[in-house]
């Protein structure tokens, strides 16, 4: 087998991120070597490759849908939000510098010959667009087809963002230069979805139709007969079929590129869970900092029998909270007068002096020391923290991007490094070690911790060891399960996924699909797209 499928999308969050993870589970299951791909991502939840690159944590999914280790190659271009208007552009996994909305898509300037299959940086990309990573972009693409038997392409957005299709290096300008087939994903329970996506394909041109071969109907509840009638109009109406209807289950998801949703925090809250192992539960407060990053750090939380997560952003919120959490962030000085504006930052502090537990990853961590310096990402100079961690931080022009391992608690821990702040400890225990009594990261202050290690708490061992101390410190009679183990809850979501492609999609045609590419003759819809 050889060949490739781009899974477009009525609208953002019509999960296209999903149908790309379960067709990959499944081909993989078939024993095909397949691999995803997204040539642009826009996201702050992010994750760090084996050789220290930066990329989508849905990718990063995806690859484990697939069965293959993440690469830079999978999520060339990765754009993380600092406001409504500026991103950090990450290229091949290292970041390049900020930049603009109108920068970024805006009129072309001085920047590396697209036909030289040079990587465009620093300045030259930011006198350039996102029309001069194309090649790039390709690149990357045709060596992931060159290594693996079939490479499924997520989108971004629309196909039919016609203000933007000049340019455009995710949709349909990877189909057409690349020669894949594209499959439209729509989510029917927000409804409309034959006029989206009859719309979808009506504004497109010729050419872009060409490579539309149907629609997959997404989060269907209900009698899929009572739906038939429509899927064949729009048959005759497109001359394009459908390639299933996939039904809404309720916890199915891998991690969110943007929102709040928390995939196995949903599966959790929705499905059937074993009890409390002891007498109580443990109630986690997450502070809903402005541009959090890495919310999925709690899920494995969220996957523990009795442990309830939620969102909070106010601070009487945190009254009845066990165990409070300040997430990463894009904005650590941001955040820090966001927490102090709504008297969050008030509460966190009485509960550090009453010895209730707090929790700061990487920016959350950050805030939480003596001070920050900061000229690189709020440009915000010297900055007084919350003062509950020995620790002052100087942001570096330089990211840290790694895989760490240590030992914390007794226990075996991994996580992985996503920060400019460098942190500086001067008292407090240790938190994660080497093994040997040497400190790799973070601190502890009496019952407030802090870490730069994102997905540390995936580690089984260390999350139980720390829930233990969470408890005892919150007076709380909870035992933490002896046998969860969040990577197999995870296999299984990703093996649900697979079964939702293998149980309700048509197979058959979606590998002749991948196989062959678009059907030929497929009709114009008029009117295209405007000239």
């Amino acid at each position: 087998m050889s060949g490739g499928l781009l899974i477009a999308g009525t609208t953002s969050d019509a999960g296209k991120s999903v149908v790309t993870a379960g067709i990959c589970r499944w081909l993989a299951r078939q024993g095909v070597k397949v691999a995803p791909f997204k040539a642009q991502n826009m996201s702050l939840n992010s994750f760090v490759t084996r050789e220290g690159a930066e990329i989508g944590r849905a990718q990063a999914m995806q690859a484990q849908a697939a069965r293959v280790e993440p690469t830079a190659l999978m999520n060339p271009v990765l754009l993380k939000p600092g406001s409504d208007r500026s991103s950090q552009v990450v290229l091949m996994g290292k970041p390049v510098g900020e930049m603009s909305a109108r920068g970024f898509f805006g009129t072309a300037g001085s920047v590396a010959d697209p036909s030289s299959g040079a990587v465009p940086t620093g300045d030259r990309l930011r006198g350039g667009r996102q029309e001069a990573l194309l090649a790039t972009v390709l690149d990357c693409l045709a060596q992931l087809r060159g290594t693996y038997d079939a490479v499924i392409c997520e989108g971004a957005g629309s196909p039919a963002e016609i203000n933007l299709r000049r340019t455009d290096i995710v949709n349909m300008g990877v189909a057409r230069n690349a020669g894949l087939p594209v499959l439209v994903v729509g989510d029917i329970d927000r409804g409309g979805v034959f006029a989206s996506f009859f719309g979808t394909v009506a504004l497109l041109s010729p050419e872009d139709q060409a490579l539309v071969a149907g629609f997959l109907v997404n989060k269907f509840r209900g009698d899929v007969s009572l739906l038939e009638p429509g899927l064949d109009m729009l048959h005759g109406l497109t001359g394009r079929r459908s390639y299933g209807v996939l039904p809404f289950q309720h916890g199915l998801g891998i991690d969110e590129e943007d929102g709040l949703r928390v995939s196995l925090r949903g599966a959790v809250r929705e499905s059937a869970v074993s009890s409390p192992v002891g007498e109580d539960i443990l109630r986690v407060a997450v502070c809903a900092v402005p541009l959090m990053s890495n919310f999925t750090d709690v899920d494995a939380l969220a996957a523990e029998p009795g442990v309830v997560v939620r969102f909070v952003d106010r601070a009487e919120e945190l009254a009845d909270a066990d165990l409070v959490i300040v997430p990463g962030t894009r904005g650590t000085v941001k955040a820090l007068q966001w927490l102090r504006e709504r008297g969050l930052a008030d509460a966190i502090a009485r509960r550090s002096a009453e010895g209730r537990p707090v929790l700061g990853i990487c920016g959350g961590f950050q805030l939480l020391g003596e001070r920050i310096e900061d000229e690189v990402e709020s440009r915000a100079g010297r900055v007084e923290g919350l003062g509950l961690l020995p620790v002052r931080v100087r942001f570096a022009r330089e990211k840290t991007l790694a895989r760490p391992v240590g030992e914390a608690l007794g226990e075996h821990v991994e996580g992985y490094e996503i920060h400019h702040g460098v942190a500086e400890v001067t008292g407090g225990e240790a938190f994660i070690s080497d093994g040997h009594g040497h400190s790799l990261d973070g601190c502890r202050a009496g019952s407030v911790w802090g870490t730069h290690w994102h997905g540390s708490l995936e580690s089984d061992g260390f999350r139980r060891a720390f829930l233990r101390e969470v408890a005892a410190a919150a007076g709380r009679r909870f035992v933490p399960a002896p046998d969860t183990s969040f990577a197999a809850l995870r296999e299984e979501q990703l093996d649900r996924l697979g079964d939702l492609i293998e149980e309700h999609a048509d197979t058959d045609a979606l590998w002749r699909l991948i196989e062959s590419g678009a059907p030929q003759g497929l009709p114009f819809i008029p009117p295209g797209a405007p000239a």
